[in-house]
């Protein structure tokens, strides 16, 4: 297999999000870094994505600079950042460390993301990150995550002006929820607080929705592989909504 000439750089590449992310990044022509803690996770992913390069590191840490930028070997068309963070309940019972903790994952690891390819990123590269559309429309339920995810469209904001000059922009999806593991997980904590069943609180999530849906992460990989297009210049520093009509409020 010949070696593609520009490379992806996806953390969070084993997840639900991140495995279509990383097939569509693939199927677009680019080679792939896969950015995840989890050997296994990533052997495994490695063996159904030919050429993909995996790279176990904790975005967490800042020895996570080190490792991702030790991966990439070529230029960088893109850096997609879509590690999750827990759901660690409203804002005032979630544990104070828990707001600190995600605010780490997803600003902090933007952030070394970034450092960590800098070099490499030139005019018509492409920053995404992934955050929630509870940073825009809070929940009870979820505090945490959307104090993370409203910190992450600001230094979105602010990346797009600083690597605006040179011909790099930054860009935010902020999807809904989608019917993954990870969601289920959150809905049986929510019924058993609640006393209820799962499905009585994946119902509830539905009918948030104008169109009475979850969001897919089929749906967000074309929304990062979109973002490929000349066009999307134009978008720098902007937030794509992908929350299957959940949002209420203006802008």
């Amino acid at each position: 297999m010949d070696r593609q000439a520009e490379l992806a750089v996806v953390v969070g590449a084993t997840g639900a999000f991140g495995k279509a992310m990383v097939d569509r990044l693939a199927a677009a022509g680019l080679g792939v870094v896969a950015v995840a803690r989890s050997v296994d996770s990533l052997a495994a992913l490695r063996d159904r994505v030919p050429g993909l390069v995996a790279c176990a590191a904790d975005i967490a840490d800042d020895a996570a600079i080190e490792a991702i930028a030790a991966a990439v070997d070529r230029p960088v068309r893109m850096v997609v950042h879509g590690p999750g963070v827990a759901v660690a309940g409203g804002i005032l019972t979630a544990p104070t460390g828990s707001m600190v903790d995600a605010v780490n994952i997803k600003v902090g690891g933007l952030l070394r993301l970034t450092r960590a390819v800098d070099g490499r990123l030139a005019a018509g590269s492409r920053i995404v990150a992934i955050g929630g559309h509870y940073g825009f429309e809070p929940t009870a339920y979820a505090a945490s995550a959307g104090v993370a995810n409203a910190a992450l469209a600001n230094v979105v904001r602010q990346l797009s002006l600083a690597y605006g000059p040179r011909g790099v922009t930054a860009h935010l999806i902020a999807p809904g929820p989608a019917d993954t593991e990870r969601l289920r997980r959150v809905a049986a904590d929510r019924a058993a607080l609640r006393g209820i069943s799962v499905d009585e609180v994946m119902a509830g999530m539905l009918a948030e929705s104008s169109i009475g849906r979850f969001t897919t992460p089929e749906q967000v990989a074309w929304a990062v592989s979109i973002l490929l297009a000349p066009e999307a210049d134009a978008m720098t520093g902007s937030s794509l909504m992908l929350d299957s009509g959940r949002r209420r409020g203006l802008p």
